[in-house]
């Protein structure tokens, strides 16, 4: 049996535990491991007809160059967003040009080149790990007869079908602790800290660190906010403070009532811009409309940044160990999930059949800006 592995989309910690699984628990049962680089860029770039020179985009895996990887974050594979369905003209790789009819859109569906690689090097089935993305394209190679077990991980736990991805856990507690750090400078300022987090659709992310951090207020991505009422709410959470600061979190996918979400910097090759910079407006809106100091603070990459915690090192480890217990048993076009607090799984295109968001009625209080539990008994583990 030869495994092929890749990780797709953005780092985040307990890439490199479920790496390290399945690679330990394949050479277990004799089987060898081939790590692709970069994600889907991997095989998209490996050329069958120079073999030699593909090998720039394999990492062949065995427990020695696996053994200490779990103890540090990222991914020893590298990662990318390339989507081998989707692929600009002018980015192929130039063995590829000239050989895919583009769309009307100049984009190249390059899967029989993805389903060569994996024939010409042998590859009996593809773990591959990552967000909807990565995932979907997985689902698709399943549906063209390529045997794949998906693995799902994305610090926004915002993959359909999953109580829970590799990654959410640690960028919750980097947030909380760095929300609760920044406290001392604006309360020694007697500020408004706006505090930025990811979360492009789904805001559990802020949510959930907001609900651990006790902070003020929180604007999620799944409602729009008042800029002129969230203004003199926070200004009187900052009134009512012996302390005389408030703090308040905010999803990058966030948008004020009437507006769009704020994105920057040249459009990617997919015509996308970065998503981000809702704080800084945000800070300068509320010290416009209240007379107040701000600090604006995007926690950016520091919060899918450094080592995994214990519960993304478990999840990882165990969603890999999974991985290969349902290749051996024959099992495969499925993605390995968390369900009611059990390890199970469910089709590899379940992750396309629905969008996963806040529930903002049992969780959230759309005209205070807060966290809202109302009822914890028989709700998910992480309110979603």
């Amino acid at each position: 049996m030869r495994i092929g592995i890749l990780t797709g989309g953005g780092d985040v910690p307990g890439l490199n535990p479920c790496i390290k699984a399945v690679t330990r628990r394949a050479g277990e049962r004799g089987w060898e491991v081939i790590g692709f680089r970069r994600g889907w860029q991997g095989p998209l770039h490996f050329n069958p007809d120079d073999p030699e020179g593909g090998e720039a985009q394999l990492m062949r895996l065995n427990e020695d160059n696996v053994r200490g990887i779990d103890r540090t974050g990222g991914t020893v594979l590298h990662t990318s967003r390339t989507n081998p369905r989707l692929v600009p003209e002018a980015s192929l790789p130039d063995f590829l040009k000239g050989k895919f009819v583009a769309d009307a859109d100049g984009m190249v569906d390059c899967t029989p080149h993805i389903l060569r690689v994996m024939e010409h090097l042998g590859i009996d089935v593809m773990v591959t790990i990552g967000g909807d993305g990565t995932l979907s394209f997985s689902a698709h190679l399943h549906r063209q007869g390529m045997k794949i077990v998906s693995i799902p991980k994305t610090m926004d736990n915002d993959v359909f079908g999953t109580d829970y991805c590799i990654g959410f856990s640690t960028a919750v507690s980097r947030s909380v602790e760095h929300i609760n750090a920044l406290r001392t400078s604006t309360g020694s300022h007697e500020r408004i800290a706006v505090v930025e987090l990811f979360g492009r659709h789904s805001g559990e992310t802020a949510l959930i660190a907001s609900y651990l951090a006790d902070v003020d207020r929180a604007l999620i991505a799944e409602v729009p906010f008042d800029a002129a009422h969230l203004s003199d709410l926070i200004a009187g959470d900052r009134a009512r403070n012996p302390a005389r600061y408030a703090m308040l979190v905010v999803s990058e996918g966030a948008s004020m009532e009437g507006g769009s979400v704020v994105e920057y910097g040249e459009a990617d090759e997919h015509g996308r811009r970065r998503l981000g910079g809702i704080g800084e407006v945000l800070a300068q809106e509320i010290t416009q409309r209240t007379g107040v100091g701000t600090i604006n603070q995007s926690l950016a990459y520091l919060m899918r940044a450094g080592a995994p915690d214990a519960l993304d090192q478990m999840v990882a480890k165990s969603y890999g160990a999974l991985a290969v217990q349902m290749i051996e048993t024959g099992k495969t076009g499925i993605m390995t999930v968390l369900r009611d607090g059990n390890y199970t799984t469910v089709p590899a295109d379940t992750c396309i059949t629905g969008r996963k968001r806040v529930d903002v009625d049992a969780f959230y209080d759309a005209k205070s800006y807060r966290p809202r539990i109302a009822q914890v008994g028989g709700k998910p583990m992480f309110f979603y």
